[in-house]
């Protein structure tokens, strides 16, 4: 170990070449290029393979990151994949999207020493793509038939998660989802230069050659209700995510070309993917040509500035009312849109939209200033008296983060109980629901929150529905 390891002395951090923002500016595709063999088992090498592998206790999945990272160096590729996916339903997408900065990454050993971390994200990602391209990802293969079915409500990464684990213990497993191609919002949220679909569709094909039953279009309370579900299955497991847009509360924020972000991210990914989309046709989603004021500061902000930059809107700036330093979303992110060109406006939030109600016209912003903590511990933003301005602006993105939905009244289960916050209520150990064979998870149970939390959810759930399943005086009664 000690001639394959140990070199971030000697090694510096190197991520994979990323394409000029010129050139990326104008397409949807991946930024980033693949390492080579040699690149990977280089940067690999430089992991401490410390005693205490705080990337491993950081990850929420716990990926066994450093024994992946020893056999990446020793050339054990194919033993380095197999381990990564032990823990993890899709590292190459993990790998892409995954805020590594704030989580594996971020907790480096090295990082903290000051010698740069290792670039634990570009390996998984390039690990599970030579997977697939050497034969490496097997068929999903079912166990042996337990002769029950589970309702999965959901496509998104906690549903597939569930579902390909499920399948693997022997379940007949239907995914239910109001969209006509499975993945969620890793098909339909998150934009192509950060996953490309063709990633995505290649692990759902899996998931349906495996045996799943994927049923599109197909939306719980209008084409069955929850208790139909559960009349069908032997276990249903609710992972629906969290889609409700916040709203600004100003004047004019209902005058045409204010818009939601994630109308607008899912008429680029529809169009991407070869869909007719008549509102962007229009223009009423499409950026092209227009002054784009985007309000918000995670990384669904982060994607729609970025997306209208390729859309070839005429300026984009990101309105965000807190400082850098306090923004939630990836600083990763916030560097790949400012070399494309992004302006941002920190500490200031929106106060009227201009124009008419036919037509927006510009957005008028008050600068702020941080005070106090509020109840989150979070410094809170003040305004800062005599300190308005305005932006020019054919098109306002609304990207406040998202709230649960009613699903109660959607599903037509008012004994369906959730929180104050409107997630639903599930036991932390068994992650049911206050309906006895219900069970919840990923957003719709923690609020919004990262994709590696919703596969880590979705996984154990699929854990807690076969443990419910195999008790005996179930096994008895049924």
């Amino acid at each position: 170990m000690a001639e394959r390891m140990l070199k971030f002395t000697a090694v510096e951090r190197e991520t994979p070449a990323k394409r000029p923002a010129a050139a990326r500016g104008g397409d949807f595709h991946e930024i980033y290029a693949d390492f080579i063999d040699a690149k990977a088992a280089e940067q690999a090498s430089r992991c401490s393979q410390c005693g205490v592998p705080f990337c491993q206790t950081h990850c929420p999945l716990h990926n066994n990151i450093p024994d992946w990272l020893r056999m990446t160096a020793e050339g054990r590729l194919q033993e380095a994949y197999a381990l990564s996916q032990a823990t993890n339903s899709m590292p190459e997408i993990c790998g892409r999207i995954c805020p590594q900065d704030r989580l594996c990454e971020g907790s480096c050993t090295i990082e903290q020493s000051g010698h740069g971390t290792v670039t634990i994200g570009a390996v998984e990602r390039y690990l599970t793509d030579k997977a697939w391209e050497e034969g490496w990802v097997q068929p999903l293969c079912a166990g042996p038939d337990r002769g029950r079915s589970v309702g999965i409500v959901g496509a998104g990464p906690a549903g597939l998660a569930a579902a390909e684990r499920l399948r693997e213990a022997g379940y007949a497993v239907t995914v239910y989802d109001r969209h006509d191609r499975a993945g969620g919002l890793l098909i339909y949220g998150i934009p192509g230069f950060k996953l490309e679909k063709d990633v995505v569709e290649r692990r759902t094909r899996r998931l349906a050659e495996g045996g799943i039953e994927f049923r599109q279009n197909f939306e719980v309370g209008r084409d069955a209700t929850l208790a139909e579900l559960r009349a069908q299955h032997d276990a249903v497991l609710i992972a629906t995510g969290v889609y409700a847009a916040r709203d600004m509360v100003v004047p004019g924020v209902g005058s045409a070309g204010v818009i939601p972000a994630l109308d607008y991210l899912l008429a680029s990914n529809r169009v991407g993917l070869g869909d007719a989309v008549p509102a962007y046709q229009s223009g009423e989603l499409n950026a092209a040509g227009k002054s784009v004021v985007v309000v918000g500061g995670g990384d669904t902000a982060m994607d729609c500035v970025r997306t209208a930059v390729r859309q070839g809107a005429k300026s984009v700036t990101c309105l965000y009312r807190r400082d850098r330093a306090n923004m939630p979303g990836s600083a990763r992110e916030v560097a790949h849109a400012e070399e494309e060109g992004v302006t941002f406006e920190w500490l200031a939030a929106p106060r009227a939209v201009l124009g008419e109600a036919e037509r927006a016209a510009g957005l008028r912003a008050a600068r702020m200033r941080l005070g106090p903590p509020d109840a989150t511990g979070r410094q809170a933003p003040e305004e800062v008296e005599g300190g308005d301005f305005e932006l020019a602006a054919d098109l306002v993105i609304k990207a406040l983060g998202f709230d649960p939905e009613d699903l109660p009244a959607l599903f037509g289960a008012e004994d369906l109980a959730v929180t104050r916050w409107g997630t639903l209520k599930a036991d932390f150990k068994t992650m049911m629901t206050s309906i006895p064979g219900v069970f919840a998870a990923g957003d719709i149970v923690r609020g919004a929150s990262l994709v590696v939390w919703a596969i880590r959810d979705g996984r154990d759930a699929a854990d807690a529905i076969h443990t419910y399943l195999s008790q005996p005086a179930r096994m008895a009664a049924e």
